[in-house]
């Protein structure tokens, strides 16, 4: 049974296929990108609040996504979910870099303040992971769906936090099920998305 989920292999139902494909659409790349696009259209429902967030989505999804696409191409990791604390190095170096950037463009030119603590929160959690990693794979996925859904709650309400807390269970058990990581690194991963955010909070980010 281990070995056909390591494959791929579901002939019946292809459960494991869809497994896979959700995991990659919700992938943090893509939450963090359109949490900066929501945060960035509340506080400048614009056109310069679009041009905040696709600034936002370049530097702390876009690029690192490139990336880790390059690295999965040249041979360097061995799929895009980075199996090995090693392979995911370099990437987690690329997306602090390019949060920081993001931030510092953020900061110099005045773009909106909710999108200045995203940056900042994606700068500290990456910083957190990639140093987690050396020694542990905690779950990125569950750090970010969970973060994603007490920003939404503390922005926008509880109401629109509890639909999304449905996608925080279930991308939890997704990463579970693909064996990607273990009860205890998403448990973890979700503590660390919570704590994050709130210390963020009582510092005034998100409130």
């Amino acid at each position: 049974m281990s070995q056909a989920k390591d494959s791929g292999a579901d002939p019946i139902f292809g459960w494991v296929r869809v497994a896979r494909i959700f995991s990659n659409i919700i992938s943090p790349p893509v939450i963090i990108a359109s949490l900066g696009l929501a945060l960035s259209l509340q506080e400048l429902p614009t056109w310069q609040g679009l041009l905040w967030a696709a600034v936002f989505g370049l530097c702390v999804s876009l690029a690192p996504s490139l990336f880790v696409v390059y690295m999965l191409r040249s041979g360097r990791i061995s799929d895009l979910h980075m199996n090995t604390r090693r392979e995911r190095r370099w990437p987690y170096v690329t997306s602090v870099l390019g949060s920081a950037i993001a931030l510092a463009l953020i900061m110099l030119f005045g773009g909106p303040e909710l999108l200045r603590c995203l940056a900042i929160f994606s700068l500290i959690e990456l910083a957190i992971l990639g140093f987690i990693t050396n020694f542990w794979m905690i779950s990125i996925h569950a750090t970010s769906i969970t973060a994603a859904t007490v920003i939404v709650g503390l922005v926008y309400g509880l109401l629109p936090a509890l639909l999304l807390l449905p996608l925080v269970l279930l991308v939890s058990w997704v990463r579970m099920y693909l064996r990607r990581h273990t009860f205890a690194q998403v448990g973890a991963g979700i503590t660390l998305g919570v704590m994050t955010v709130f210390v963020m909070a009582l510092g005034g980010c998100f409130v």
